[in-house]
């Protein structure tokens, strides 16, 4: 069985609210899961020791039964301190829209014009 580490999401509409669960990788996202490890809130601050709780010796033991996190999953265990950081690399989203690239341009042709007229005088 393939297990997984995952958020199932719980709470109103507008109002999200994750259980960080232990699941085979099959079921539902809010489906059937074999156990709760931990909770999430992504409406508390992000200081807030209440926005992420895990049972850290549950999520130990089914990392060592070969239970794969999520990519949220792992950024939570890497800042617990259990796994490794990951080098994430997203070249494009770094990568300016089209519209801002004009822009840009357009900014640096109007320099380019103010310094040779600067540079005239």
């Amino acid at each position: 069985m393939a297990m997984k580490i995952r958020l199932a999401r719980g709470g109103s509409k507008k109002r999200p609210f994750y259980r960080v669960v232990a699941a085979d990788s099959r079921m539902p996202r809010d489906g059937r899961f074999i156990e709760k490890l931990g909770t999430y809130n992504p409406l508390l601050p992000k200081d807030s020791e209440e926005r992420v709780k895990l049972n850290m010796e549950r999520v130990q033991y089914w990392l060592d039964q070969g239970a794969q996190p999520s990519d949220r999953v792992s950024r939570f265990l890497e800042a617990a301190g259990v796994l490794a950081k990951k080098t994430r690399n997203n070249p494009e989203k770094a990568v300016p829209g089209k519209k801002a690239q004009e822009r840009a341009e357009e900014k640096a042709a109007k320099a380019a014009e103010a310094a040779e007229a600067a540079a005239e005088e």
